[in-house]
């Protein structure tokens, strides 16, 4: 079985509230951002205080963990929240880059699945905007 696409988080990023710091040990970068969601299992937005912390080490390896709440609609039409955590290595512009989330939900009908399931992301730029997908493991 093929890795199953679930939902893509479109990426608005706030780039006048983006803090950075280079230092000799590397650099660290702080990105807010808002966003829509869409999806078979959900549609909805990110709610305001997201955040993209990413470290880059002196060889250019980045670590990226973001942490947002998503507010939507499930795929029966009843409102829920999803936190994700995404987290990633890669090389400053090494694309898709590719991610581990986790998720916790309020959502009955999501919960027994998003909680128990094993997903990868990968983040693309397309159209000059950056788009998360995840993706269920297939086996």
């Amino acid at each position: 079985m093929a890795d199953k696409l679930i939902f893509e988080v479109h990426v608005e990023i706030d780039q006048q509230a983006v803090s950075h710091l280079k230092g000799p040990a590397g650099e660290a970068v702080m990105i807010p951002f808002t966003g829509t969601v869409t999806g078979e299992l959900l549609n909805g937005k990110v709610l305001p205080g997201g955040v993209d912390t990413q470290r880059v080490n002196q060889n250019g390896v980045r670590h990226m963990s973001a942490r947002y709440m998503l507010d939507c609609v499930d795929k029966d039409g009843e409102p829920c929240r999803v936190f994700v955590e995404n987290n990633g290595y890669f090389e400053s512009q090494s694309m898709p880059f590719k991610t581990i989330p986790t998720f916790l939900t309020n959502s009955k009908k999501l919960a027994p699945y998003l909680h128990c399931n094993q997903f990868r992301g990968e983040g693309h730029f397309e159209n000059g905007a950056l788009v998360i997908k995840f993706f269920e493991i297939g086996d």
